[in-house]
């Protein structure tokens, strides 16, 4: 069994860490398998309310292990090569953006390549002010995966996003909160109290809301207004048969302030 993703539950929080500093967390195809499979299990889980991904060292996640890609390019090993794409890359992503729970990316070093695109999958990017983001795709010749071309755009605009993606470059810090790239930016000794405050008021929140909510934004992206209200409306029937939201209307009534289980 590897250890190359770590997985650990705490009061709701489930923390997913990249675990090969020594590659600045690269992603070989068992750390690929482990990490989509981990994702989907904390997707799943119910005693899971918000889900942190992280790296350990002085990456959060550099992308594609270029050393195993190489091998596999001399090898001439098509079906390895770019299958990872639908059998890897795409699942991990779509279930960081579409689980029904909220998802922080906590960035404590670089994050490039794939390693970029998984953040912009998560709801919030906490970052490191020594860290940094570089779209390196086109730095070795290659298109972008891992649902970069659908949640770039969407933060920062297409005529940015085209920039970044044609010319790599490692944004810093201070210019990724700029152009939105990060949701804050804290000093580094103070990224794990940061994201442990963040983490733990998602997790006292109302679950079901914050999963329908995020849901929402990402249906009204792909839909038309009228197709965006009828989802809507199931989204709002599913959350308001909820315990949280009957609770919440009783505390509201009695002008307490109401406590969420997730339910």
């Amino acid at each position: 069994m590897s250890d190359s993703v770590t997985y650990a539950v705490s009061e709701g929080v489930a923390t997913i860490t990249l675990n090969r500093p020594d590659a600045m967390n690269a992603l070989d195809t068992p750390t690929k398998v482990l990490l989509r499979d981990t994702v989907l299990a904390a997707a799943d889980d119910p005693a899971v309310r918000v889900v942190v991904l992280t790296g350990t060292g002085r990456a959060f996640c550099v992308g594609q292990d270029l050393k195993e890609h190489i091998g596999l390019l001399q090898a001439n090993d098509q079906a390895a090569l770019w299958s990872t794409v639908p059998d890897h890359f795409a699942p991990i992503a779509l279930a960081l953006a579409e689980m029904p729970k909220p998802v922080i990316a906590a960035i404590n070093g670089v994050a490039a390549g794939a390693g970029a695109s998984m953040a912009f999958a998560c709801d919030f990017r906490v970052v490191a002010d020594t860290a940094g983001f570089n779209l390196a795709f086109t730095g070795i010749a290659l298109s972008c995966d891992t649902g970069i071309s659908w949640t770039l755009p969407r933060l920062i605009g297409q005529a940015k996003a085209l920039e970044l993606l044609y010319f790599p470059r490692t944004v810093p810090a201070a210019e990724a909160l700029d152009l939105g790239l990060a949701t804050s930016v804290v000093p580094a000794a103070d990224l794990e109290t940061a994201v442990a405050d963040l983490a733990t008021k998602l997790a006292a929140g109302p679950t079901v809301a914050y999963g329908s909510v995020r849901r929402s934004l990402s249906y009204s992206a792909s839909h038309t207004l009228a197709e965006a209200l009828v989802f809507e409306a199931t989204k709002m029937q599913l959350t308001g048969s909820t315990e949280d939201h009957h609770n919440a209307v009783s505390a509201f009534v009695a002008k307490q302030k109401p406590t969420f289980t997730g339910r």
